[in-house]
């Protein structure tokens, strides 16, 4: 059986090193010849916490200059926003006709909040507002629009999953067997340190930019906290945030180098150097690829017009489906 493989791409900010290593690599390394790939910008989603509209949309623009300028090709894969297709939120509702209240107020999300309002002495409720609560609902409706068999997610958003199939096949045991139950596709949880040796996250402050200047990239390695040991003085690569971030660019052979050069003692200001000179050569041409593109007057508007107008057919025709199956049909 053919796989559909879908991906959903959270529209916050403009991705840095972290995101790149954790969702932009993996992610494109599993579009195949024999897969069918798709790729969508949720920035529905991006409303639940987000109010300000001109960093909504500057958050779309970048997002998806980054993912085209890392290999994303429109031409292999369905690339589009998910704003463009209405019938994800016609799909929304008949999925909140089916889902459990109870089955959301499990949701680590929404717990996490109320878990923090109860320990403050504040209403559980306290700043929580539809969208984050019935988040599963509307990532559900992403999934399942599609006829999407299978999604890769991190351990975080496993529970997602579940809940989308949850809600899928209680829709289907209620009026037909349409909508198809999707399967996750656990991927590696990457810990990717920022310069403070936490990981890295826009919230600490600490992250190192992806498509930036070469000059910003080297002054935020050169940020990277290490200790006061010495040049000459032998060091622990197993602890190093410099290290760990070497390593995700680096070949066998490199790493092991470079662990041969933290005991001889090799100075801070070497290790900073290489590790950016091995960063630098592999974002380069994404780099310049993304600049290129950004320049590019109505490319992004042109391309997510091509995209809805390929896909939205297939939701279409599947919310037809529903409607009849539900009763929302014409009279006869």
């Amino acid at each position: 059986m053919r796989k559909r493989i879908l991906t959903g791409i959270t529209t916050t900010g403009t991705p840095h090193i972290g995101n790149y290593l954790g969702a932009i690599k993996p992610a494109l390394e599993l579009v195949a010849p024999d897969n069918d790939s798709y790729f969508f910008l949720a920035d529905y989603h991006a409303l639940i916490k987000q109010t300000n509209p001109t960093e909504i949309e500057a958050s779309v623009k970048n997002v998806a200059l980054a993912w085209l300028s890392s290999g994303l090709d429109p031409s292999k894969s369905h690339f589009y926003r998910q704003s463009d297709i209405p019938e994800v939120h016609e799909l929304t509702w008949i999925l909140n006709c089916s889902a459990a209240k109870g089955l959301l107020n499990r949701a680590h999300a929404y717990k996490a909040i109320v878990a923090e309002n109860t320990q403050s002495g504040s209403d559980e409720d306290k700043a929580v507002n539809m969208g984050l609560f019935s988040y599963p609902v509307l990532m559900a409706a992403d999934i399942l629009i599609f006829s999407a068999t299978h999604v890769p997610v991190g351990p975080d958003q496993a529970q997602h999953m579940e809940m989308a199939r949850d809600i899928a096949g209680k829709f289907n045991h209620a009026y037909s067997n349409i909508l198809t139950l999707p399967e996750a596709i656990i991927q590696n949880d990457i810990s990717v340190p920022g310069n403070d040796g936490r990981k890295m996250s826009k919230s600490y402050n600490n992250i190192i930019p992806f498509l930036s200047t070469e000059k910003a990239l080297q002054k935020s390695i050169a940020k990277i906290i290490t200790n006061s040991l010495e040049p000459g003085q032998p060091k622990d690569h197993a602890a190093c945030t410099l290290f760990q971030l070497y390593s995700f660019f680096a070949t066998d052979d490199q790493i092991e180098a470079m662990k041969q050069a933290y005991k001889e003692g090799i100075s801070w200001g070497d290790v900073k150097k290489d590790l950016f000179n091995i960063i630098n050569n592999e974002i380069l041409p994404i780099r310049e690829k993304y600049f290129e593109l950004k320049e590019q007057k109505d490319f992004l508007n042109d391309l997510f017009s091509d995209g809805a107008h390929k896909v939205r057919p297939q939701a279409q025709e599947l919310i037809g489906k529903l409607r009849e199956a539900v009763g929302i049909s014409n009279i006869v």
